[in-house]
């Protein structure tokens, strides 16, 4: 070719070249931005958590009993039935919608007498579901419950926090210990409250994680009542995670020197948490319900029927986004759970274990034990057994 024999040539080739490059880095910088929307726009950067860090130590409430008795369950669904009409089910709440002025006030459950109150309705505080436009179905109870267990865990660990040290909860198909290790704590006083409420919040977080296993694979609050209909709910483990990150701001601001405070601040942040994940009133909610009948739920069946939930998420990621709603418009609220705070990896500083059991109904015995790497895989073998069985009801 002619180009070869003069420098239009090698004109032309640097042309090219500068070109492509351009192009590549439009490209990068097209996907970067792309990239940036997606989770600015799901997190909206609104402020929902903004106290990352205590601002000052706080007095810390000591001789906490622990909040055991897990506060009713709602099984997904609106104007349900029970199995035996006349015949209450233990730990089911059946009028199960909530709105911003029925939610009471909060109180921790440190009792069975506590949850008694609850089921019968003469407790201060009311447990339900609640949709939001950005956080989708919230149920309360499982914001409570993990709420009180962050507080719980806090009143523990902060006082010996860098100690080797195990705390057991009652057996859930296994023996839960929650196992803390030995490190160097922070230098900083204020680093070390902020590392504790934070630590705290995410064990109370494997807490959570492991109930809904444990649900599926044939734990029972009460013997002869099976509660696999409420294991893996769609809106489970947001709420979890949701009420962790309202006690960790809690406790960060201060407010954990006694449980009347807590208390006080738990129903105070409700209300505003609720409000800016732009809660829905009492007919939307049950609007919602039945628009989801037949996909998410099935009204037809009855309590504690397992695949009266159709909807299922099985995911035990502890940065969450809310199960999508179909049709919803809004933006949906990333909730995130930090894996290190103040340098330290929180996974390193201690875990819940789950050692054998005397009643381990269908959870395969561990070798030794279960750990929180090892949740996700009995998770995913739950939603392949769901999908097998869902699949032999339809046909």
């Amino acid at each position: 070719m002619v180009l070869k024999n003069n420098n239009n040539y090698f004109l032309w080739v640097m042309a090219m070249a500068l070109f492509r490059r351009w192009m590549i880095l439009l490209l990068m910088k097209w996907l970067l931005l792309l990239l940036t929307l997606a989770v600015t726009g799901a997190q909206a950067n609104d402020g929902l958590f903004p106290v990352q860090q205590a601002r000052k130590v706080a007095p810390v409430a000591a001789s906490l009993s622990p909040p055991e008795s897990l506060r009713p369950c709602c099984a997904f669904g609106h104007d349900l039935h029970v199995r035996a009409v006349g015949v209450p089910v233990p730990f089911y709440q059946i009028g199960n919608v909530l709105t911003l002025d029925t939610l009471g006030e909060h109180r921790y459950n440190d009792s069975a007498f506590g949850a008694v109150k609850n089921l019968v309705g003469l407790s201060d505080e009311q447990n339900g579901l609640i949709y939001t436009h950005r956080g989708g179905f919230i149920d309360i109870a499982h914001v409570r419950d993990t709420a009180d267990n962050t507080f719980f865990i806090f009143s523990q660990l902060y006082p010996k926090l860098g100690q080797r040290w195990r705390y057991f909860y009652r057996d859930e198909l296994g023996v839960r210990r929650l196992q803390l290790n030995t490190f160097p704590p922070p230098a900083s006083m204020i680093s070390r409250y902020t590392l504790a409420a934070w630590l705290s919040g995410h064990l109370a977080i494997e807490l959570a994680q492991w109930h809904e296993i444990a649900q599926w694979y044939g734990f029972e609050s009460v013997p002869g009542f099976p509660e696999e209909i409420s294991a893996f709910s769609p809106e489970d483990l947001y709420s979890n995670l949701l009420g962790a990150r309202m006690a960790i701001t809690l406790i960060l601001r201060g407010k954990a020197h006694s449980v009347e405070a807590f208390n006080a601040a738990m129903t105070d942040e409700l209300h505003r948490v609720l409000l800016a994940l732009d809660v829905a009133t009492k007919s939307e909610t049950e609007q919602k319900f039945r628009e989801l009948d037949g996909n998410w739920w099935n009204s037809k069946r009855r309590v504690p029927d397992k695949f009266l939930v159709l909807k299922r998420n099985y995911s035990l990621d502890n940065n969450r986004l809310p199960t999508p709603v179909p049709d919803e418009k809004n933006m949906p609220y990333l909730l995130t759970m930090p894996k290190v705070v103040e340098g330290y990896q929180l996974s390193r500083l201690g875990a819940l274990q789950i050692y054998p059991g005397e009643d381990m109904q269908r959870l395969p015995a561990p070798a030794s034990y279960y750990g929180p790497s090892q949740f996700q895989g009995l998770a995913d073998k739950a939603q392949a057994a769901d999908k097998v069985q869902r699949e032999r009801i339809q046909k």
